[in-house]
């Protein structure tokens, strides 16, 4: 069983670990806690009471954070014709269709974080479907990379758009900013990711939604959020 190292160990002792934590207080905590020489990334959990096994209670979307994470992100855009020159206006980091596609198959060709195409490349993507899926990196209707407004896409991804989704244990990750964000900044990403989530609630999902919050810093401790901290 691996074992946490001295700067863990001591930002841990900065938490109570029993205590659930107001908003303000956990933003502060968070950056305190940071154990990283780089800025880290601040990321949250969100814990759901759903069935995960359930196809109906499996939550699937995409968000603008509103004011970004803090990462930039390279784009691939699989279209054709306008398209592809409206992407390449946009700013995308790559643009193709079956070229890149090829690329990909053939030489194992991964420089880019997501990718998002237009409905008639799904079919030639859908060959590479093997590839893609299992790095999470199929794009999807649901989460706003496959779409006809390519440039809306990467403008959306550059802004700081996050692609979430249930895990097998119901929950859901996303970043909420860096470490070097003020702390108004990364109050008001987490509050839109939860009450996005929020307002997500599957009809068949009776009583309590959210069961738990929880934000960290990479590699850094755990911090229980109050739920009262948000109108949810």
């Amino acid at each position: 069983m691996s074992k946490h190292g001295k700067k863990y160990v001591e930002a841990s002792k900065k938490c109570n670990h029993n205590q659930l934590y107001s908003l303000d207080e956990a933003i502060k905590l968070v950056k305190d806690t940071s154990v990283t020489k780089f800025d880290s990334t601040v990321e949250v959990a969100i814990k759901l009471n759903v069935d995960a096994k359930k196809s109906d209670q499996n939550l699937r979307g995409s968000f603008v954070l509103p004011n970004g994470t803090g990462k930039s992100k390279r784009v691939l855009v699989i279209a054709k014709g306008d398209a592809a020159n409206k992407a390449k206006e946009a700013g995308a980091t790559y643009v193709g269709d079956k070229d890149m596609i090829d690329k990909i198959a053939n030489e194992n060709w991964f420089q880019f974080d997501v990718i998002v195409a237009t409905p008639d490349m799904m079919p030639e993507l859908g060959k590479i479907g093997k590839i893609l899926g299992p790095k999470g990196l199929m794009p999807n209707p649901k989460t706003g990379t496959v779409t006809t407004d390519v440039a809306k896409a990467v403008n959306d991804i550059n802004k700081g758009m996050i692609s979430y989704k249930t895990d097998s244990f119901g929950n859901i990750h996303s970043i909420i900013g860096k470490v070097s964000f003020d702390d108004k900044a990364l109050k008001e990403n987490l509050t839109y990711v939860v009450s996005t989530v929020a307002k997500a609630k599957p009809a068949s999902v009776k009583g309590v939604f959210i069961n738990s919050i929880t934000i960290s810093s990479t590699m850094g401790p755990g911090i229980k959020l109050d739920k009262n901290s948000f109108d949810i």
